[in-house]
C-alpha cells in the first residue's frame, strides 16, 4: 500500500513539475515574447517538493541532491518576486 502511494506521490509531482513548462508555454505565446510567470515558480516548487520527499522515499541521493538544490533556487526565486513586489507597492504607495 505504501509503495503505491509513493508511485502516486511521484507522478502527481511529476505532472507538476511539467505543468509548469506549460504554463511558461502560455504565457510567451499571449506576450508574443518569452516570459516566465509566478505560477512557473509555484509550480517548480511543488512538484521540486514532492519529488524531494519521494527521492527521499526512494533513497536515491543523486535525485535528493538535484532536488533539494532545485528547490532552493525556486524558493529564492518566488522570494525575490515577492520582495519586488512589496518594494514597488512601497514606491507607488510614497508617490501619492
Amino acid at each position: 500500500m505504501a509503495e503505491k502511494i509513493w508511485l502516486i506521490i511521484g507522478f502527481l509531482a511529476q505532472g507538476l513539475f511539467s505543468a509548469r513548462f506549460l504554463v511558461q508555454w502560455i504565457a510567451s505565446e499571449k506576450a508574443k515574447k518569452s516570459v516566465i510567470p509566478i505560477y512557473f515558480w509555484y509550480f517548480s516548487l511543488g512538484g521540486g517538493l514532492l519529488l524531494l520527499a519521494y527521492s527521499i522515499y526512494r533513497k536515491d541521493p543523486v535525485f535528493i541532491l538535484g532536488q533539494s538544490t532545485g528547490v532552493l533556487i525556486y524558493s529564492r526565486n518566488l522570494y525575490l518576486i515577492y520582495k519586488e513586489k512589496k518594494r514597488l507597492q512601497f514606491s507607488s504607495e510614497s508617490k501619492s
